[in-house]
């Protein structure tokens, strides 16, 4: 077939390394039986790919590397907005040149080309073998459902901090409340096609989205004077169905519940163009389903002008006037909408803006984020990025294992571990924003930062639902159903990414003790920033978990509310994150809500939260985890006899509002600690608990066994929740016992390893060696490198006061000693 490459082989002497060892490989284990010179040397085969440019290989990066007949169908592997122009070039020869290997013996799928289309003969890296995060090449492009229609552009946001407070808009009473028109009588401007809703389910993916040609959905203007808006919602994170002209200056919006879903319409991210200087718009979004929002005490909505950004480095800012937010007039039969809406004036003309219920976020930004840690050589020893798994689209879902390399296998095993999640929920964005402090920080040459990961290792989820970031979903996954309530789940197929989550912390839990788990959210009723966590009440640890969430609101007391905490378990939050993982062993085990808004508290009072407000409780969370594992007790002891005390105010106001008057000494074991806290009800993802649609055709089918097969929880859960109950049944503390006991249960710098109640008893008898810090207080005297300093506590700060000076530097290991990645 090709006389030159036959003759090429006969000259052929010296081995090639890779046909070397997949021969030896092979042959090892059963799979290749034929003689060794029935193989073609791949090494020969360059002169042949390097002369017939039209056997070129297609470039593929972290998916099955199949050959692709056709250039045009070639996937992009990412949006340009973070690569180098060396990528781009690569990207494009890849696109441009990728075509079907006809012939059978060119079958070598390990020789890379360089950006000259040279022959580069280095071996191409395993693909999902260990699920490496690669920094070599470009990141995986967005998949998208294939009933999406995506446009081509690249969507991109500076950041930007506001040089003044952005305060609360004041209600005056006199805002009007627009009639609801409808098309009936206004004119459609803009409207999704072929939305999937409830009655569908997912069943593909690709990145693109739909194929074929993106149709143009915005109306055509008529003539430079058409001062018609021009809306456009089809790219990463956008959410708006349709908008209605209402008015020459008004229109009329509907937002998309979430795919395959009929319910969850809150975030909204669209873009408008053909805008006009110095003239008063109205927006109004028609279908919002809760009762209450923070646009009825002052939210504003977030807008972006692209000619202030480009001209005067001015990103996102809050602006509205009239905003008012009530009850629709019309109704679907089933369910009462809500209407938003605002004035406003655009500060150009023919500027292109864009509107935003929080500052977004989307898995493009986390991937350039991700890429840029994978690319730095001093973050990159320390921070190890993996592939967790693969969300029901096949995006990547990220894992971060983040600690500095331990000197002795003992003191790498004495480590705790802490998790850290966010994005479960698409639409909560702020929670990647205290997400992305968090990193920062910790990723830093802060004294701090690297006293943390001497001690902790840290396992980080940055956004466990990329799906519905993508697509602009507020609550849900593709599953059409909101993952928070699904950690008990055994359907690994339609909720992989908490599914190994769960199992991930599950496998942590064997090895070692996890000191805190949380779980980073968003709140649409409440300002400021509070945690959900779990009551305890054994005796040991009773009051325990409540510890960090004083602690973190001393630390940021003008952002951070203990009085909205709640520690109440319901029956409804059974499968969420906090109360899986609080089973499951973990005293520490939290939500954290951040507001939509704003702080009510201290400097910050009536101001709505940036993104580097956010950023800096992602700070404050690494502050206060020094601060709860300081070997000098006392902070930790203080805090405690504050929350008694407190318990003690809360449970006479109680008692007064009964109009009973009751002796707490005598009576205090008959008092449950749930009793006294209200719900934290008031979320409607409960709504979308349940089977995921596309199996509950299959249920229906089935009969009841087959859906309580599906519910059926896994062994270790039943387990975990028996030791949990028979832990509340325990006698509760009296109030005259307690100062008796502190001392007492206080733990020391030596029992560092012992903080954790563990459920398991196995475990409790498997103890861990002990691991002293020898560390002195490191404080970062950097200014540049964590916020402004807040308002602090009255409390020591010195945290360690072992002298630093006195500790040999830690030997750099080129990994860990202990392998943690699941």
């Amino acid at each position: 077939m090709f006389p030159a490459l036959e003759t090429e082989l006969k000259q052929q002497t010296l081995p090639d390394p890779y046909e070397d060892f997949m021969y030896h490989h092979l042959q090892y284990y059963g799979y290749f039986k034929a003689e060794r010179g029935s193989l073609p040397n791949s090494a020969t085969h360059q002169h042949v790919w390097k002369n017939n440019h039209r056997y070129l290989l297609s470039g593929s990066f972290g998916e099955t590397a199949d050959l692709i007949p056709d250039p045009l169908q070639k996937e992009k592997r990412l949006w340009p907005t973070c690569l180098s122009s060396a990528v781009h070039r690569q990207i494009e020869a890849e696109n441009r040149d990728s075509l079907m290997l006809n012939s059978p013996l060119l079958k070598s799928r390990q020789l890379l080309h360089d950006d000259l289309g040279e022959v580069n003969s280095r071996l191409r890296e395993p693909r999902d073998l260990f699920a490496f995060f690669s920094s070599s090449g470009p990141l995986q492009a967005p998949r998208w459902p294939i009933e999406c229609e995506v446009i081509k552009e690249n969507i991109h946001h500076i950041e930007w901090v506001p040089p003044q407070p952005e305060y609360f808009y004041q209600p005056t009473g006199n805002e009007k409340v627009p009639e609801i028109v409808g098309e009936e009588k206004g004119t459609v401007v803009y409207q999704l096609d072929s939305v999937p809703s409830e009655d569908s389910y997912f069943t593909s993916s690709r990145v693109g989205g739909k194929r074929g040609i993106i149709k143009e959905l915005a109306v055509t203007l008529q003539g430079p004077e058409d001062n018609t808006l021009l809306f456009e919602s089809r790219f990463e994170s956008g959410n708006l169905q349709k908008a209605v002209r209402v008015n020459t200056y008004e229109y009329e919006l509907t937002l998309r519940t979430d795919l395959y879903t009929n319910k969850h319409t809150q975030w909204f991210y669209f873009r408008v163009q053909n805008t006009r200087k110095d003239v008063t718009y109205r927006f109004t979004i028609v279908n919002l389903l809760k009762p209450k929002s923070l646009y009825t005490i002052g939210m504003k909505p977030l807008m972006y002008s692209q000619l202030d950004a480009s001209t005067h480095s001015i990103g996102w800012r809050r602006e509205g006037d009239e905003i008012r937010y009530y009850r629709n007039n019309t109704e679907d039969g089933q369910q009462p909408f809500y209407c938003l809406t605002w004035t406003i004036q655009f500060p150009h003309d023919q500027d292109t803006c864009f509107f935003a219920h929080f500052y977004p976020y989307t898995y493009t930004d986390l991937q350039c984020f991700l890429l840029s840690v994978a690319n730095s050589p001093v973050q990159s020893q320390f921070c190890k990025l993996r592939t967790l798994c693969r969300s029901l689209a096949g995006n990547t879902v990220y894992l971060l294992t983040i600690t500095n390399p331990a000197r002795t296998p003992q003191e790498a095993a004495a480590k705790k571990a802490v998790v850290l999640t966010a994005r479960v929920h698409p639409g909560e964005s702020n929670g990647s924003w205290i997400m992305k402090g968090f990193l920062d920080f910790i990723l830093s040459n802060s004294p701090d930062a690297q006293l943390l990961r001497d001690i902790f290792i840290f396992k980080v989820v940055p956004m466990l639902n990329p799906d519905g970031v993508i697509v602009g979903n507020y609550r849900c996954s593709l599953a059409g159903r909101d993952l928070n309530r699904h950690y008990k789940t055994i359907l690994k197929e339609s909720f992989p990414c908490i599914w190994h989550t769960r199992n991930m912390i599950k496998r942590l839990l064997e090895e070692r003790e996890v000191l805190l788990y949380c779980d980073f959210h968003g709140h649409s009723r409440k300002n400021n920033i509070f945690l959900y966590g779990c009551n305890n009440n054994d005796r040991k640890f009773w009051l325990h978990e409540r510890v960090f969430p004083l602690m973190l609101s001393k630390n940021a007391p003008d952002k951070f509310s203990f009085h909205s905490c709640n520690f109440k378990v319901q029956k409804c939050k059974e499968g969420t994150g906090r109360v899986v993982m609080w089973r499951m062993g973990i005293l520490n085990s939290y939500t954290m809500e951040s507001t939509f808004g704003g702080s009510t508290l201290g400097n910050k009072r009536d101001t709505h939260f940036t993104p580097e407000d956010l950023k800096s409780l992602g700070y404050h969370v690494c502050d206060t985890l020094l601060d709860f594992c300081d070997p000098d007790r006392t902070k930790f002891m203080q805090c405690l006899a504050e929350l008694k005390e407190l318990l003690q105010q809360e449970i006479h106001k109680k008692f007064k509002e009964l109009g009973q008057d009751m002796d707490l000494e005598g009576s205090w074991s008959d008092i449950s600690l749930s009793d006294i806290e209200s719900s934290t009800s008031g979320s409607d993802s409960s709504l979308s608990d349940g089977l995921p649609v596309h199996l509950l055709n299959t249920a229906d089918e089935e009969g009841a066994g087959f859906a309580s097969t599906l519910q059926k929880q896994p062994a270790f859960f039943k387990n975990s929740e028996n030791t949990s109950s028979s832990m509340m049944k325990n006698e509760k503390p009296r109030l005259n016992e307690l100062n008796g006991r502190d001392k007492g249960t206080s733990l020391g710098p030596s029992k560092m390893t012992t903080l954790i109640l563990t459920k398991n008893k196995e475990r409790m008898q498997r103890e861990k060696p002990g691991f002293t810090v020898s560390c002195s207080p490191k404080r970062n005297t950097n200014p540049s490198q964590e916020p402004a300093p807040d308002t602090k506590p009255n409390w020591s700060r010195n945290r360690y006061p072992a002298t630093k000076g006195g500790r040999t530097t830690a030997v750099v290991y080129p990994s860990l000693h202990i392998y943690t990645y699941p």
